[in-house]
């Protein structure tokens, strides 16, 4: 049984970041030009720190590919942490020596910030939690995997399984819903996608924008930080992936844990989502209008954002992620020291941005890639792109397909799948 799944690592001032991708067809067009695309959009929006400024993150293939496919073996992707000059012997794996540790004590000692083991947790940070999990004493041991600077090699892995969905006639983009409380009102969302991926926030409402950007400002003098929502669509899946059957089967169950994984996400809604408890049934479900000339089944809305049942049902797919705002304050609050368990005034502060949505939306679509893939790998079968794609013909051949009532005692035999 083909597995498809992926697993990261790295610190975010280690010399690098690693993901390795399993279960990969054959035969799929990928390049490192495909993925630096979603690489640098990762980087960008209104609102992000000076890291930003500092990496200019780019995933190299170190195997699983020849001559731009891939192979079907496990692909190697490596991103370089250019910050890590400045990190080498406050991250360095190898032990410290007495030269070294001394060293490091009398840059601590001198206030370089760097060198200086972090004791003040932050609030609403892995700090605290992670700290007395583990059993550290010191919460740089903690910040540097909870970080979000891990989710620039989940990009790197959502580009190989986007690099799949493409080639299979499957879209997936994303934009800033809100920032701050401001939200994108849908008559006014007037910008092409094009012309969204240009704009300072990644929103395809021009004037929601201009209030969103003026929020960030607000936050950035007040030295704090703004939360946000953003959209995630993906167009073009076939009917039928996810199950019913079991709760750990169904593809909104997937897409909810994937979401809910990236970092600052505290809340993921499908379609109408909350909205949908304020309002009566009628006004909530999709009326089926049958089957359109080509044969695939139109539904008059999409109010369950392409969900029923825990299976996809043909319009598009539509989730959406609530991000708190960022932990980690200019202006910190007060909390208490890991060692003394006493008050402090100041939490610790570690460079950061002020508003990540357009890089949460990136992130996002990279989730909801690596999510669906397994499932459609399950639905489709094959171990080469092109035996994925006759498959998938046949799928949406069958969904389109009218229905007959089989007669009595038929002997003709199914070729795989569900049914």
């Amino acid at each position: 049984v083909m597995v498809f799944r992926f697993l990261t690592a790295g610190e975010s001032h280690g010399p690098e970041l690693g993901v390795i991708v399993e279960g990969m067809p054959a035969g799929v067009p990928l390049t490192e030009a495909a993925l630096e695309i979603d690489m640098r959009r990762r980087q960008g929006g209104y609102g992000r720190g000076a890291r930003q400024t500092i990496e200019q993150d780019r995933a190299r293939i170190r195997s699983g590919v020849r001559h731009g496919e891939t192979l079907g073996s496990p692909i190697l992707l490596l991103i370089e942490n250019r910050d890590w000059e400045n990190w080498t012997s406050v991250m360095q794996v190898a032990p410290l020596s007495a030269d070294e540790a001394a060293a490091l004590a009398a840059a601590a000692a001198e206030g370089t910030k760097r060198a200086i083991p972090v004791t003040r947790v932050r609030p609403g940070h892995a700090d605290l939690a992670g700290a007395l999990k583990y059993g550290f004493d010191d919460v740089r041991n903690v910040l540097e995997r909870a970080s979000a600077r891990e989710t620039a090699a989940r990009v790197a892995a959502g580009g190989v399984a986007k690099a799949l969905l493409h080639a299979l006639g499957i879209e997936i983009w994303s934009f800033t819903a809100e920032v701050g409380g401001v939200a994108v009102d849908p008559a006014n969302c007037t910008r092409s996608r094009e012309e969204a991926e240009e704009a300072p926030l990644r929103c395809p409402d021009p004037a929601a924008e201009e209030r969103m950007v003026a929020r960030i400002n607000e936050a950035r003098e007040a030295g704090n930080t703004v939360g946000g929502i953003f959209e995630v669509v993906v167009k073009g899946l076939p009917i039928g992936l996810g199950s019913y059957v079991h709760w750990d089967r169904r593809l909104d169950t997937a897409l909810a844990g994937a979401i809910a994984s990236i970092q600052s996400v505290k809340g993921v809604e499908f379609g109408l989502g909350f909205e949908q408890t304020r309002i009566f049934g009628s006004e909530v479900h999709d009326v089926i209008e049958g089957r359109s000339a080509d044969g695939s089944w139109v539904h008059r809305t999409n109010r369950a954002g392409g969900l029923t049942g825990g299976v996809s049902n043909g319009e598009p797919i539509v989730v959406r992620g609530a991000v708190k705002p960022i932990s980690t304050l200019a202006r910190p609050l007060p909390s208490a020291d890991l060692i003394t368990g006493e008050k402090v005034e100041k939490a610790h502060y570690e460079r950061s941005d002020i508003s990540v949505g357009p890089a949460a939306g990136v992130i996002g679509e990279a989730m909801v890639a690596l999510a669906i893939v397994p499932f459609l790998l399950e639905k489709t079968g094959g171990d080469s792109l092109a035996e994925i794609q006759a498959n998938l013909a046949a799928l949406r051949a069958r969904s389109a397909a009218p229905r007959t009532t089989p007669s009595a005692g038929g002997t003709s035999a199914g070729s795989g799948g569900d049914d």
